[in-house]
């Protein structure tokens, strides 16, 4: 397995339909031994958890990593923060954007790169109840034409 190799741990779908993603990074996680091996057996969720900037570091919170079972005393809390690694010019360009009204980051999906655990961040505006409206009503045009041809090209 070569450096560029990529295995998908989680994915945030809910990300996808309540904001509109402008932008991605790509970021490294600092975790603990046993938090590691948890990811690796894919027991990550990230669709409850947010990004914050404090004091030129990146934040996530409420990233739940569930405990390895053999892990025992050196399991961390699963909702713990976890600090997010990315260059300095990244997080101060991210900051000026997130205090635009309307940005946010948040967690779009964490990844193995290699043997390293990354976390892809996305630079989101929320969006409004009529624009998840019109995603829905797009996604079942979609799937009508698509279940469409598939009866026209069977019969």
């Amino acid at each position: 397995m070569g450096r560029d190799s990529y295995k998908l741990v989680a994915n945030n779908k809910k990300a996808y339909h309540d904001y509109f993603i402008d932008d991605t990074y790509e970021a490294g996680i600092s975790l603990s031994g046993t938090e590691v091996k948890s990811v690796r057996m894919g027991k990550c969720s990230v669709k409850e958890s947010f990004i914050k900037i404090d004091k030129g570091e990146v934040f996530v919170y409420g990233m739940h990593i569930s405990p390895y079972e053999k892990g025992n005393i050196f399991n961390k809390d699963p909702l713990r923060v976890r600090k997010l690694l990315m260059h300095r010019h990244e997080i101060s360009r991210l900051y000026g954007k997130i205090q635009q009204k309307g940005f946010t980051l948040v967690p779009l999906k964490v990844y193995f790169k290699g043997s390293l655990v990354k976390v892809e961040v996305g630079l989101a505006r929320g969006k409004k109840l009529y624009d998840k409206r019109q995603d829905i009503a797009k996604k079942d045009q979609r799937r009508e034409a698509e279940k469409e041809f598939k009866v026209r090209n069977l019969g």
